[in-house]
C-alpha cells in the first residue's frame, strides 16, 4: 500500500500537473466577496450578482427569513435581504451557502464520506457560531464559516485516494492519512481562494489541541472547542484531557461542560444546521 509521504508527493504532483484541481468557490461567491470591499458598491449591484445563481438566491432568501435572521417583515427579494442584513453579513452567508456545492462526489463510495464530512462540518460550524456569540471581538458569521472550512483539505485528498483502491478499502489507514495531510492541503486551498489569514490559520491548526495564538480567542480556538464538543470524547482523547487545551479557557467554556446542555443552545444549533442540511 502507498505510504503517506509517497501519497502526498503524488497528490502535489497531480495538483501541479492539473490532473486534479483544487476545489474552487462558485464564481458568484467570489464576485460578492470582492464586491463588498469596493467603496461605491450598491445593494442593487450585489443583489444582481447573487441573482445570477438561482439556487443560491433561493437559499439566501430562505436563510434571511429563518429564525436566525428574520425581522418583523418578511424579506421578499435579494435586494431587500442585502439592505436588511447588510453587505458583510450577506457576503458571509453567500460564501457559506456556496460551500455545500463544493462537497460533490464523483462516486458512491466518496459520496458517503463527503456527506458525513459535510454534516460534521455543519455541526462544528453551528457550535462555532454559538460559541462566538460570547466573544464580541469575533464575528459570529465568520466563526460559522471557519467551522465549515476547517477540514476543506480533505476533499482533494479523498478524491485522489480513489486512484488507490487498496487505500480506499482500508478505512483506518485512509482516516489516518486524511488527518495527517488535511492541514497542509487545506492551507493551500484557502490561500488559493484568497481567504484572510485568520481563516487560513483555522485550516492549518484546527486539529492542534495545544494551539495558542495569543491571549484572546481567535477563530482557531473557537473551532477547536467546537470540534471537541461535536465529536465523541473517545475519538479525541477523552474529556479528562480537555482541561489542558488552551482554547477552552480563551473561549470561556469549562472543559467539563457540555455546551449542548446549556439552555437554548440546542435550539440555536438546530436552527443553524437547518440552514445547511
Amino acid at each position: 500500500m502507498i505510504g503517506k509521504a509517497e501519497f502526498l508527493e503524488s497528490l502535489q504532483t497531480a495538483i501541479k500537473e492539473n490532473k486534479i484541481t483544487l476545489p474552487t468557490l462558485p464564481e458568484v461567491a467570489l464576485k460578492v466577496r470582492d464586491a463588498v470591499e469596493q467603496e461605491n458598491i450598491t445593494a442593487h449591484q450585489i443583489a444582481d450578482m447573487v441573482g445570477t445563481d438561482a439556487a443560491l438566491s433561493t437559499r439566501l432568501l430562505q436563510v434571511a427569513n429563518s429564525p436566525l435572521y428574520r425581522g418583523r417583515v418578511p424579506i421578499e427579494s435579494i435586494q431587500m435581504a442585502v439592505t436588511r442584513l447588510g453587505y458583510k453579513l450577506v457576503r458571509s452567508l453567500v460564501v457559506s451557502l456556496a460551500m455545500k456545492q463544493i462537497f460533490q462526489a464523483t462516486s458512491d463510495t466518496l459520496d458517503v464520506r463527503l456527506r458525513r464530512m459535510w454534516e460534521q462540518s455543519v455541526e462544528i460550524a453551528a457550535i462555532s457560531r454559538v460559541l462566538s456569540q460570547n466573544l464580541p471581538h469575533l464575528d459570529k458569521e465568520q466563526a460559522m464559516l471557519a467551522g465549515l472550512i476547517h477540514n476543506i483539505g480533505s476533499l482533494p485528498i479523498l478524491t485522489w485516494a480513489e486512484a488507490y483502491p487498496e487505500l480506499m478499502e482500508d478505512e483506518v489507514e485512509l482516516d489516518s492519512l486524511v488527518a495527517e495531510l488535511t492541514p497542509s492541503i487545506g492551507t493551500q486551498i484557502l490561500e488559493f481562494w484568497g481567504f484572510p489569514e485568520t481563516l487560513i490559520k483555522v485550516a492549518a491548526e484546527a486539529q492542534n489541541l495545544q494551539y495558542d495564538g495569543g491571549p484572546q480567542a481567535d477563530y482557531v480556538d473557537v473551532v477547536i472547542v467546537a470540534r471537541l464538543q461535536a465529536l465523541p470524547a473517545e475519538d479525541i482523547g477523552g474529556m479528562a484531557n480537555w482541561i489542558n487545551v488552551p482554547a477552552f479557557l480563551k473561549v470561556g467554556l469549562d472543559p467539563e461542560v457540555e455546551l449542548i446542555e446549556i439552555e437554548g443552545v440546542a435550539e440555536d444549533i438546530e436552527s443553524i444546521q437547518g440552514v445547511f442540511l
